[in-house]
């Protein structure tokens, strides 16, 4: 707040006091003008009253922005309250600042209480995770061993649900306030590669040309969460490409692209897709989309501190790029 404000507010709060001495000081002068004491000793009597009470004001006026400073201090370090919380000059700022650290005292509570069971669901999820990969890698490997085309379209559809499985978990990690990212350069070419062997089968089934050119650039990143917006890019990729081709190709200024032939995002959806929950036309149609994908990739390109753009053509296809440079980052 200007210190021209603080004044206006000192003055509302003071005011009063300077009526009620200039009220005081006219009081004396009629009664020690009826009983005819000079007026010379009157005047600097009232002289003398005048300048002590503005030096006492004065000196309240420093104590008023020095308090103000003070708090607005601790209103901007807040949850957390330091030792020079202000002293409390009169009997309500006393009240005042014990109910401001009961409630401080009950904000960390809650929001001990609320780490606690976000750290208890992140660990519920994750311990099922691992425990539902069991019996899916024991699935899996009864269809693979008979090579038809129901057990083909049965493996597609248990990757989806490992897909699924691992958007939960992401979702979780993302949303807690414990940091799940090791950062740290990377090969590029080795987390695009493993993802694309990851996708393979869908691009056979699909009969979806893929075009890559190996790159030899590193990034510092987080090698797992960049991996994990590739994946969802991808799968997107595939999911709304019905012929044609999706392409993966690194620019000289370390842009990722991945582009397909898709069906397109229209128009009106396109500054919304990394929205939470947004399916657009193409999810609506679709009636299998969660909107969780997109969002999860900017989210996680958040943390990464990278850039994500979309741009697209209805009945052309779509392109997403990710911006790799990353110069606020630093090795771990």
């Amino acid at each position: 707040m200007e210190k021209r404000s603080l004044f206006k507010l000192y003055w509302k709060e003071n005011g009063k006091d300077f009526l009620l001495l200039f009220a005081f000081l006219a009081i004396f002068h009629v009664i020690f003008y009826l009983y005819r004491i000079e007026m010379e000793a009157v005047l600097y009597a009232s002289a003398l009253c005048l300048l002590l009470f503005c030096m006492i004001k004065g000196i309240g006026l420093f104590k008023f922005f020095k308090k103000h400073k003070a708090l607005e201090t601790e209103r901007q370090n807040l949850p957390l309250l330091s030792p020079n919380f202000p002293k409390a000059d009169t009997l309500c700022e006393a009240d005042l600042k014990e109910i401001i650290l009961d409630l401080q005292a009950l904000l960390n509570r809650s929001m001990t209480e609320s780490r606690d069971r976000e750290q208890s669901a992140i660990d519920f999820y994750s311990t099922w995770v691992h425990q539902i990969k069991t019996p899916i890698a024991v699935l899996k490997m009864q269809l693979q061993k008979e090579d038809t085309k129901e057990n083909r379209q049965m493996l597609l559809e248990v990757f989806r649900i490992e897909q699924y499985v691992e958007m939960v978990l992401s979702y979780l990690r993302l949303g807690s306030s414990s940091s799940d990212f090791v950062f740290k350069e990377c090969a590029l070419d080795s987390i695009l590669k493993e993802v694309i062997h990851k996708y393979a089968p869908q691009f056979i089934e699909k009969k979806i040309a893929l075009l890559y050119e190996p790159t030899d650039i590193k990034v510092l990143t987080d090698e797992k969460w960049l991996a994990f917006m590739v994946e969802q890019i991808l799968s997107n990729a595939l999911k709304y490409t019905k012929t044609g081709s999706i392409s993966i190709t690194v620019t000289k200024d370390a842009v990722l692209k991945i582009t397909d032939t898709g069906i397109g995002i229209a128009p009106e959806d396109l500054p919304r897709i990394f929205e939470k929950g947004f399916t657009g036309y193409n999810g609506r149609a679709d009636k299998k989309a969660t909107g969780l994908g997109l969002y999860l990739c900017e989210e996680t390109a958040k943390k990464l501190s990278l850039r994500l753009s979309a741009t697209s053509k209805v009945g052309v296809g779509t392109e997403i790029s990710i911006d790799l440079k990353t110069d606020r980052l630093e090795t771990e």
